[in-house]
C-alpha cells in the first residue's frame, strides 16, 4: 500500500489481510460517500459530544472492546419517517429495498444561505427519475467540520424541494449539508426547540441585517422538507461527503443499510455508490447450484 513503511508490523499485517480477503475482483467500483466518524465528531448545535471508551485494550486484556455513546443523527446518517412524523415507520420498519437501488448524484452549487429550488432539481442532469435515490452535491461538504460555517451558513432544501421529491416519486434523497432542511428551517432558526430566537441567535440577527427581512418571514415553517418527504415514506440522507465529487453527474447504484434498530428514529450509515464499468457483474439468482 502506498506510503507504508517496510518493517512496520501493523502495516504488514494489514497488507496481508487485504491481499487475502479484500481484493476487489468483481470489476465494480466503490465510492464511499460518508464522512469519517469517531472522536471529535462534528455534531449538530444541540447534540452532546460523541463519547468512545475502551472497556478492554490490547495491553491489558489482549482484546479491544469499545463503548460508544452517540445520537444516531451524527455524521453521515439517514432519517426514518418516525424521526419527524408520528405514526410513520421507524428505522426497522422501512423495507430493505429502500436502502439499495439506482440513482443519481447531481451538481447544484449553492452559496451561503441559498435555497435549492424545484427548478434547480428539475434542471439537474442526469435527470432525476421516479424511483431514483437522488443525491444533491451543493459543494458544501468541503466545509464539513466542527464549525458554525458548515452548520449555520449552509444552503439547503426547503418546502418546495421536499414537495418536488414527493411529486417526482423518488425512493430516497439527500444532500451534502447539515440537514434535509435549510438551517433557518431548523431549530437554528426560530422554530421548535430554537424558538423564539433560534439556537444560534447571532445568525438570525445577521440574516436580518444582511437581507432587511426577518428569518421567520422567509422561512416560516419548521422542517417542511423533512415533513414532506418523510410523510411520503421517502427517507433522507444528511451530511453526505467523502467521494461525492467523483460520482457527481453520474448514474450509480447506491447501498446504505442501517441497523435493525427497533423503534429507531434514524441511523448512522456508510453510504456507498457503486458503478459497473464492464457491465458484467450480476447479482446471484438464488439457485442452489
Amino acid at each position: 500500500m502506498p506510503g507504508w513503511q517496510e518493517g512496520d508490523w501493523r502495516n504488514e499485517e494489514l497488507c496481508r489481510f487485504e491481499e487475502s480477503n479484500m481484493l476487489n475482483k468483481m470489476g465494480l467500483e466503490f465510492y464511499d460517500l460518508s464522512h469519517p466518524w469517531g472522536l471529535g465528531q462534528p455534531c449538530w448545535p444541540y447534540f452532546e459530544d460523541v463519547k468512545i471508551e475502551r472497556l478492554h485494550n490490547m495491553s491489558r486484556s489482549g482484546v479491544l472492546t469499545q463503548r460508544i455513546t452517540t445520537v444516531m443523527h451524527s455524521g453521515t446518517h439517514i432519517d426514518a419517517p418516525a424521526h419527524v412524523v408520528p405514526g410513520t415507520p421507524f428505522m426497522d420498519e422501512v423495507p430493505l429495498p429502500y436502502f439499495f437501488g439506482t440513482g443519481v448524484v447531481v451538481s447544484i452549487p449553492k452559496k451561503k444561505w441559498e435555497v435549492i429550488t424545484a427548478k434547480d432539481l428539475e434542471d439537474a442532469r442526469p435527470k432525476i427519475r421516479p424511483g431514483d435515490i437522488a443525491i444533491v452535491n451543493t459543494g458544501w461538504h468541503k466545509y464539513y467540520g466542527d464549525n458554525q460555517h458548515y452548520y449555520g451558513y449552509s444552503p439547503g432544501f426547503y418546502k418546495e424541494a421536499g414537495e418536488w421529491f414527493v411529486d417526482r416519486k423518488v425512493k430516497m434523497c439527500g444532500n451534502d449539508t447539515q440537514a434535509l432542511d435549510h438551517p433557518f428551517g431548523t431549530a437554528i432558526g426560530p422554530h421548535g426547540p430554537g424558538a423564539p430566537f433560534g439556537l444560534l441567535p447571532r445568525l438570525n440577527e445577521e440574516y436580518e441585517r444582511t437581507t432587511g427581512r426577518k428569518v421567520i418571514e422567509d422561512f416560516p415553517e419548521w422542517e417542511p422538507c423533512h415533513n414532506a418527504i418523510l410523510s411520503a415514506g421517502i427517507c433522507g440522507f444528511e451530511n453526505i461527503g467523502g467521494d461525492i465529487d467523483k460520482v457527481t453527474g453520474k448514474r450509480v447504484t447506491f447501498a446504505a443499510f442501517p441497523w435493525r434498530w427497533k423503534k429507531g428514529d434514524g441511523c448512522i450509515v456508510r453510504l456507498v455508490a457503486i458503478t459497473d464499468p464492464s457491465g458484467k457483474f450480476r447479482i446471484e439468482t438464488g439457485s442452489s447450484e
